[in-house]
């Protein structure tokens, strides 16, 4: 058994941010990773940081502008802290030496980005991430920060009362990938999740193959509900045959998009008649595939997305990532001819509930980063505001975790926040398929912390041994076909009839995943075994999505309904919760938080 004061699960940009702010406050910490630190998805974003830096630009408007960009389904006390808290942030990577781009006076450039009011998207070219990334990663070398890379985490040590709100989070369990030996790892002072994304629960994704929503699910399976898991970003700029990003940097920068019939479909059709190409993502999202629909999209499948009347010298020096990616993908050169783009799933704005120290529900297990939801992003992510929820709830919830934070949250978590009930016609049972497998264990039976933790290692160590020693059916035709359903029928367009064929594609998916076996018998390095851990995972979110998805019957944000296409504030300025307890799933809803430090944020109509 590993001991510290501090586990952090996931080394990406969040990660690494509450690892060095709880050893800044005195906590013995480790992170636990799957992947090694700056091989995590952080390193792949590429467009930039927000913060209001410059004089004429103020925290109000940038919370301003993430309420509006939210739909108004934000919660108001993470959405200040996180405007007020950006620029402090911002100014701290430079300080530990992250190479912003600068103007001719030294200055840090800031460039527009995608829904805001001023242009306040700090970069480093177009490789924003991969500079952060390995910008924190040398501030954990030089701390000592202990780093257990490669172990997999695939279980969490809660307690079983029947209340999760009572519940006691003491650890987790890892498998370690170069030996197969399973460990548990003991966190006196708590658990902080950073695992990321779940774009595997989709086929076309921007997001690398590790993005599998580990922790969303493991929390979820614990107890921690999961929140408006409806709201998935599908960023309008990916590259058709990989799902590869092009950054929102390149419309920033003065990008234009063109359908086959060569119309700037933004202005020209109205979508966005003041912004165009910078309106906000879903709207531009949602604006092509309609051009695609109607017949005028190139080969009926993308629109194009031009740079090259920006000048070579421009495009080589903020964006010259870009050209590269252009060009090992889709064989296009970004100078000479336009790129291919279409939407593809990017970013999840829902995740596990927190407070906006990032507490769960559940005593000492905590969530940063895309795996949580505060709410800040509400129904529809800003670009440029990742990076900076990665800094700033990071450096909270170790702040938090180590004792150095007194106030109250003001965003309530768990069972207790429930206003309403909330259902759906749902075709099929949801939640576990037969008795659950043991993902907590009994408090009231166990005498220390150290044995609840050690019990949910053997639970785990008699799975992991079912899986290798049983025959069975191989998880990638699992996954296939949750991610075939989900791409096809809870898409950027969703129609309650393909919501429901979704659900009965995922339960058959759930119930095929009961007979899975893993192939390889060997213990080292198994990647086999991680994937089919990783697959149970996929199975979850992706319910816990179409779910909520089928419940919400309005647009709001990221999330359209073929027949209810309009916000309806009088009944849906709600979140969407959805929790699980010894495999039975339960759906309500808490209230929106308006009220923010300096003013109350009024629903108003999201124009562009």
């Amino acid at each position: 058994m590993h001991e510290h004061d501090v586990i952090v699960v996931g080394a990406g940009g969040a990660g690494l941010r509450a690892a060095i702010e709880a050893h800044e406050e005195g906590a013995d910490v480790a992170l636990v990773t799957k992947l090694h630190p700056v091989r995590s998805h952080t390193g792949a974003a590429e467009g930039g940081i927000n913060a209001a830096l410059h004089p004429e630009d103020s925290w109000d408007l940038h919370a301003y502008d993430t309420m509006k960009g939210s739909d108004y389904l934000g919660d108001a006390p993470a959405i200040d802290a996180f405007a007020q808290e950006a620029p402090d942030e911002v100014i701290q990577l430079e300080h530990w030496g992250m190479p912003f781009s600068r103007e001719e006076d030294g200055t840090v450039s800031q460039r527009p980005f995608g829904g805001l009011s001023h242009p306040r998207t700090t970069y480093a070219g177009a490789e924003t991430g991969h500079h952060l990334l390995h910008t924190m990663y040398e501030q954990v070398v030089k701390r000592g920060i202990e780093v257990y890379d490669e172990w997999y985490v695939s279980q969490l040590a809660v307690t079983e009362e029947d209340d999760p709100d009572e519940r006691t989070c003491y650890g987790a369990v890892a498998y370690e990938i170069a030996t197969g030996e399973i460990h548990g790892f003991y966190a006196r002072d708590g658990v902080i999740l950073a695992t990321g994304g779940l774009g595997e629960v989709f086929d076309h994704t921007t997001n690398a193959i590790a993005c599998t929503g580990d922790g969303q699910a493991m929390a979820y399976r614990a107890g921690a509900p999961m929140e408006d898991m409806e709201f998935v970003q599908f960023h309008p700029t990916t590259l058709p045959s990989t799902g590869v990003l092009i950054s929102e940097g390149v419309r920033g920068e003065g990008g234009i998009l063109y359908n086959d019939e060569e119309e700037r479909f933004m202005f020209e059709h109205g979508y966005a008649n003041n912004e165009g190409e910078l309106a906000s993502r879903d709207v531009v999202s949602r604006a092509e595939l309609t051009q695609i629909n109607e017949g005028k999209g190139i080969e009926d499948e993308y629109v194009h997305l031009d740079m090259r009347h920006l000048g070579e010298e421009r495009i080589l020096d903020r964006l010259e990532n870009i050209l590269h990616l252009a060009e090992d993908f889709e064989g296009v050169d970004g100078l000479d001819e336009p790129m291919p783009v279409k939407p593809g799933q990017h970013y999840q704005m829902g995740g596990i509930e927190v407070d906006e120290y990032g507490q769960t529900c559940i005593d000492g297990l905590y969530a940063v980063g895309e795996c949580a939801c505060y709410s800040l992003h509400g129904s529809n992510r800003l670009g440029g505001n990742a990076l900076p929820e990665l800094m700033v709830f990071g450096s909270r919830a170790g702040r938090h975790v180590a004792g150095a934070v007194g106030e109250e949250p003001e965003i309530p978590t768990g069972p207790g926040a429930k206003s309403e009930n909330g259902s759906i016609d749902a075709p099929v049972n949801l939640g576990g398929v037969a008795d659950p497998d043991p993902v907590a264990t009994d408090g009231g039976e166990l005498a220390t912390p150290q044995d609840v933790l050690e019990a949910t290692v053997e639970a785990e160590r008699e799975r992991v041994e079912t899986l290798l020693e049983r025959d069975g059916i191989n998880h990638a035709d699992v996954r296939e076909k949750v991610q075939k359903t989900m791409t096809e029928n809870v898409n950027v367009f969703r129609e309650e009839s393909n919501l429901k064929q979704a659900l009965k594609d995922i339960r058959e998916a759930r119930e095929l995943y009961q007979e899975v076996a893993v192939r390889d018998p060997s213990r080292t390095y198994n990647t086999d075994i991680l994937h089919t851990i990783e697959t149970r995972n996929v199975i979850d979110c992706a319910e816990a999505i179409t779910v909520g998805a089928l419940a919400r019957e309005e647009f709001r944000g990221a999330h359209w309904r073929m027949k209810h296409q309009e916000r309806k504030d009088d009944e849906w300025l709600k979140h969407t919760m959805y929790a699980w307890n010894d495999g039975k799933t339960d759906l309500y809803y808490k209230p929106v938080i308006l009220e923010g430090e300096e003013q109350t944020y009024e629903p108003k109509e999201r124009s562009y």
